[in-house]
């Protein structure tokens, strides 16, 4: 159990509202242990709000709760739960938002923790903002999840807690696959873990990539990661299976050349980078940060600044994700890149003439860049 907290309220936030909540929850149910709050001493309060008049329904719920006396004595425990007005959307940003943020504030600055426990919880909070610097220098303040590139190192870190409390362990490469293969949905993460740690068995069994590449379905937006992972592997056979089981499921071409031609893109960036000295070849924990950073540097400027994730600039990749898609095979030539960028381009423009044969075409395409 968390310990208890010495601040006038607790406020836990970060871009994951599955991690938020988890951990929120896990506060508010140690407070009301410690506590010994009954039903009628503990209170939930729904944050989520989706125009200003419901953002000021939410804080005056909040503010009856907090300054209820309990009905048999002792001390209340309130959770202000979901809240979605911190986030640098169009509510968020609204005046009369902003306005009721400040009456938020100040109902927590004259919260008496020896009298009523709050704890807040929101998901996503633009740390921008006055008011969550203010949470972080007066509250218990927790950011989980991450933010930015720390955001794939505390998703692992989930995949990881998960699996030691089933009972089983990743094998060699099965943790980054799941990775790409589930994106960033936590909650699916989580439930594809307890799924291959039944089939592995709870008991000391270990999740191996082979096992992922099998159970765990493609649910990373426009991903298609198995005929792509086998292209790159440069594993003819399985890049023919992988599309044979694509297309048996009734699915398009487009999606997997698209697939194909993003992540040829990334290795053409990387590729010319590693050629050129200003990278090496990465090893099992990615690119070297230090020379990333070092070629970020110099680079990144030349893409016009951008910093929405985009197959074009390499650097808006995560670093880690970016040094897994290299590494995954031998990487190719330039020249063999560069042609497979053509022939991902001819395979389109034949689809086009040959709606009808799709996986025929697709299949020829494959055999032409990997023989």
């Amino acid at each position: 159990m968390p310990k208890a907290t010495t601040k006038a309220f607790t406020f836990v936030c970060g871009p994951d509202d599955f991690l938020v909540n988890r951990l929120g929850k896990e506060r508010f149910d140690a407070l009301v242990a410690e506590a010994q709050a009954d039903d009628f001493s503990r209170e939930v309060i729904n944050g989520f709000a989706g125009n200003v008049d419901e953002v000021e329904a939410a804080v005056n719920r909040f503010r009856d709760a907090v300054q209820t006396v309990p009905m048999f004595g002792g001390k209340r425990v309130v959770w202000l739960k979901d809240v979605s007005f911190l986030a640098d959307n169009v509510t968020g940003r609204a005046e009369g938002t902003l306005k009721q943020v400040e009456a938020l504030q100040e109902i927590l600055e004259k919260v008496n923790p020896d009298e009523v426990a709050v704890v807040v919880t929101a998901a996503p909070v633009d740390r921008r903002r006055s008011f969550p610097k203010w949470c972080e220098a007066n509250g218990d303040f927790t950011l989980t999840g991450g933010d930015g590139e720390g955001a794939a190192e505390a998703l692992a870190g989930v995949a990881l807690a998960e699996a030691r409390a089933c009972g089983v362990s990743f094998g060699d490469g099965a943790l980054e696959i799941l990775l790409t293969k589930v994106g960033s949905n936590t909650r699916l993460l989580t439930e594809e873990i307890h799924k291959l740690a039944n089939y592995v068995g709870q008991d000391g069994g270990t999740i191996e990539a082979a096992h992922v590449v099998e159970l765990t379905p493609n649910m990373a937006e426009g991903d298609f990661f198995e005929a792509a992972e086998r292209f790159f592997a440069g594993d003819l056979p399985g890049t023919l299976r992988a599309l044979q089981q694509h297309f048996f499921t009734g699915g398009d071409a487009r999606p997997i050349i698209s697939s194909l031609q993003n992540r040829n893109r990334i290795l053409i960036q990387a590729r010319v980078l590693i050629d050129a000295g200003d990278l090496r070849a990465p090893g099992p924990y990615g690119f070297d940060k230090a020379a990333w950073a070092r070629a970020q540097g110099t680079y990144a400027k030349h893409f016009g600044g951008d910093t929405e994730k985009s197959a074009y600039n390499l650097f808006t990749q995560n670093q880690w994700y970016a040094g897994k898609l290299v590494s995954t095979g031998k990487l190719p030539t330039l020249r063999r890149l560069i042609d497979n960028q053509q022939e991902f381009l001819a395979a389109f423009e034949t689809i086009i003439q040959r709606p009808n044969d799709q996986e025929t075409v697709l299949r020829e395409m494959a055999v032409r860049c990997l023989t």
